[in-house]
C-alpha cells in the first residue's frame, strides 16, 4: 500500500431534510445515514434508526443546488420508540443498501437494504424493485438474513455488516471492525448463485465464495473499520471508513478519524486518503467526472453521507474528488 497523500478536503453540500409531516417521529431530518446508493438521477439512503428509505435529488446533476426535502419510502412495518435507547434496543438498523442488477422479479433491477446482524433482531433485509428510471415500482419483500449470515457469525463474533455492491458477478458484503477485533472483511458471493435465493427462488443461500480480512490502520490507537463500498471500474472498489472509540458493534463511541480507500481488481487494498475533519462517514456513492485533458488519471466524485449519532442533529451529505491513476 502507498503512503497515504495529503487529507483530502471535503465540502458540505446539505443536511438530508425531510418533510416532518412525513416522517413518523416528526423529525424534519434523516439523523443516522447508514448506507447510500446512487441510481440514475436519484440518491438512496437508509439510516439505521429508521424502518423507511430515504430518496433525495442527485448533486452531481443539474439540480446541484436543490435542498428540496427528500421522500421516504416505507420498508417495514411498524413503529419505532422515541425514547433513543429503547429505539436502539428495538431496530432493525439498516446499515446497508445496496443496488442490484436484473434478478427473478425484479427485470429493471433492484435496492436491497440489509440489517447489521449484530443482534438477533438485526437481521432482516427488504428487496425494493426498482422500475425502468431507477424509482421504487412499489413491490418489495422482506428477506429472513438470518441463513445468510449464521456461517459469518461462526467466523465473527462480533458480526456488523455494513456495506454491500455488486462487483464483476460478485455480491461482495462488508464486514465493520472495531477495538474489540480490529480487522474489517470483504465476504464475497457469487452473484448469480445468491440472486435465486434473494429472490425467494432457492431455500437456502450459497456459502461464502471467500472471506477476506482487511487491515485498515488506525487513527490515535483506534483501528478505522469499514462502513460502506461502491464499485468502480474494471474490478476496482472504493470504500469509506471510520475510527470509532468503540470495543464493540452495539454501543456508539468518539469518531476519531475518517477515510476513503481504494481496493484494486486483484483484491489488495492500494490507498487510503484520510478525509479532513474526520466526519463519521457512513454511505458512499462514487461516480466518475469529466476527464480533464491535463491529468493523466481519472478523476472521481465520491459523495458521502454521515451518521452522527445525535437524533437531534440531521445527517450531511458531502463530496470530494479523487484523482486515481490506473489501478
Amino acid at each position: 500500500m502507498a503512503h497515504p497523500p495529503a487529507t483530502l478536503p471535503v465540502h458540505f453540500i446539505r443536511h438530508l431534510t425531510l418533510d416532518p409531516a412525513q416522517h413518523p417521529r416528526g423529525q424534519a431530518h434523516l439523523s443516522a445515514a447508514s448506507g447510500l446508493v446512487r441510481v440514475r438521477q436519484h440518491l438512496y439512503v437508509v439510516a439505521d434508526d429508521e424502518l423507511h428509505l430515504g430518496a433525495f435529488a442527485d448533486p452531481t446533476t443539474d439540480n446541484a443546488a436543490d435542498t428540496t426535502p427528500g421522500t421516504l419510502v416505507r420498508l417495514l412495518e411498524g413503529e419505532l420508540p422515541h425514547d433513543k435507547s429503547k429505539r436502539k434496543k428495538a431496530k432493525p438498523d439498516l446499515e446497508t443498501l445496496a443496488q442490484l442488477p436484473p434478478l427473478p422479479g425484479c427485470p429493471a433491477g433492484a435496492l436491497l437494504a440489509l440489517g447489521s446482524g449484530s443482534k438477533p433482531q438485526r437481521e432482516p433485509g427488504v428487496l425494493v424493485a426498482l422500475d425502468v428510471h431507477g424509482v421504487p415500482n412499489g413491490r418489495m419483500a422482506t428477506v429472513d438474513l438470518c441463513p445468510l449470515y449464521a456461517p459469518l457469525h461462526k467466523r465473527f463474533t462480533d458480526l456488523n455488516i455494513e456495506g454491500a455492491f455488486v462487483l464483476s458477478g460478485e455480491l461482495l458484503l462488508l464486514h465493520r471492525g472495531n477495538k474489540g477485533d480490529a480487522l474489517s472483511a470483504c465476504i464475497r458471493f457469487d452473484w448469480n448463485l445468491i440472486a435465486p435465493w434473494l429472490a425467494g427462488r432457492e431455500p437456502k443461500p450459497p456459502s461464502a465464495k471467500s472471506v477476506q480480512l482487511m487491515d485498515l490502520g488506525e487513527v490515535e490507537g483506534v483501528p478505522l473499520g469499514l462502513t460502506d463500498g461502491t464499485a468502480l471500474q474494471g474490478g476496482a472498489w472504493a470504500f469509506c471508513a471510520v475510527a470509532e472509540s468503540t470495543d464493540n458493534s452495539y454501543h456508539d463511541g468518539a469518531c476519531v478519524g475518517s477515510a476513503i480507500g481504494i481496493v484494486a481488481p486483484d483484491g489488495k487494498l492500494r490507498h487510503i486518503y484520510p478525509l479532513a475533519g474526520a466526519p463519521k462517514v457512513e454511505g458512499i456513492a462514487a461516480q466518475r467526472a469529466d476527464k480533464e485533458s491535463s491529468t493523466p488519471g481519472d478523476t472521481w466524485v465520491f459523495t458521502l453521507v454521515t451518521d452522527p449519532d445525535d437524533p437531534h442533529t440531521p445527517a450531511h451529505m458531502l463530496q470530494t474528488r479523487l484523482e486515481l491513476l490506473r489501478l
